[in-house]
């Protein structure tokens, strides 16, 4: 690995790992539900991201696949949450 795809990923990591810090403040502090979901959003999203960066750096199949399995819980999470805000339930009778 050359020198600037070596500064670079270091510098993706670290601006990753700053933005699921600024995530994790707002799903604490936000005001309502939906500032919540889009923080725990943003989240995972930020989690995945950080390990294909990961990935990057080690050349390792492990995080590619790790971080699809993140991508695709999130994904069902995020429809969940959002059906339970506008319905009040998850599973409809």
């Amino acid at each position: 690995m050359n020198m600037l795809l070596h500064y670079a990923v270091w510098f993706a990591l670290f601006c990753f790992s700053m933005a699921m810090v600024f995530s994790v403040i707002r799903l604490l502090r936000g005001p309502a539900a939906q500032d919540r979901i889009l923080a725990l959003d943003t989240f995972y999203i930020n989690g995945m991201l950080t390990l294909l960066t990961l990935g990057i750096r080690s050349t390792s199949q492990a995080y590619f696949d790790i971080a699809l399995m993140i991508a695709l819980f999130g994904f069902i999470g995020s429809m969940s949450l959002a059906k339970f805000l506008l319905r009040g339930e998850v599973i409809e009778p």
